[in-house]
């Protein structure tokens, strides 16, 4: 009996929607890879969780936090080609797992009608126990919640279809960001100014770092290897589950 052949992720879809708690996750994590679907045509939609008012390095009053950060990832979509970019206001820093949140990312995920869904990992990684923040498990978790069984299901969450006509939508695949069980490199070496624009737009968030380049550099150069790339590429992974 031979093994079933291992699924490929798709090589281009119409519209992605990318999921993560605090402005600059995706853009550390992913920004190169969105810059690459972005190129392709990809339409990509961004939501972010919270504001990050719980960020930065610096006396900024707390009240001046999230309107800064909204505005830092505003400017960072920007960068890789993303115009489309929504926040759900939840607290940074106090995200639980609550069907509420769960109903929040299902709604948009039936507004957009992605065929890829972007998120972190739910799942501890204890070797990196850096990528493993507590909101983005949370995020991680009620997104791959909200793809299935709730987005897909007419009957979960009725009131999105009765109030607000937001039909059932079932996502084809989800790419999950810092995971343990990385199946998936994608080469953003000929996009990575791409990616150091938008990283540079979170002023709040990376000012105190001398060296972002090589810091971010670094360790997507690992990524690559570990992947098998030539040496001096750069690379973003992701453990890519396929939802339908």
């Amino acid at each position: 009996m031979t093994s079933p052949q291992p699924r490929t992720p798709a090589e281009y879809v119409e519209r992605a929607l990318c999921v993560l708690a605090h402005p600059d996750d995706v853009d550390f994590g992913s920004a190169g890879t969105v810059a690459t679907w972005a190129a392709a045509g990809t339409e990509v939609t961004y939501l972010i969780v919270t504001d990050g008012d719980a960020g930065g390095f610096d006396e900024t009053p707390r009240e001046r936090m999230g309107p800064l950060r909204r505005a830092e990832q505003q400017a960072a979509a920007g960068a890789v080609g993303v115009e489309d970019v929504r926040f759900l206001g939840y607290p940074d820093g106090r995200l639980e797992l609550t069907l509420d949140l769960r109903r929040d990312i299902s709604r948009v995920i039936r507004q957009v009608r992605p065929q890829r869904v972007l998120t972190s990992s739910p799942e501890r990684w204890w070797d990196r126990i850096g990528a493993s923040h507590p909101d983005h498990m949370t995020v991680g978790e009620s997104t791959l919640r909200a793809v299935y069984p709730d987005a897909r299901n007419r009957f979960a969450f009725p009131e999105l279809l009765a109030e607000e006509g937001l039909d059932a939508w079932t996502v084809s695949e989800v790419w999950l960001g810092a995971s343990p069980r990385a199946d998936h490199a994608v080469d953003v070496t000929d996009v990575i100014e791409l990616k150091f624009a938008a990283l540079k737009s979170h002023v709040t968030q990376v000012s105190h770092m001398p060296d972002l380049e090589g810091f971010v550099g670094g360790w997507m150069r690992q990524t690559a290897r570990r992947f098998g790339l030539p040496d001096g590429r750069l690379a973003e992974a992701f453990q890519v589950v396929h939802t339908a």
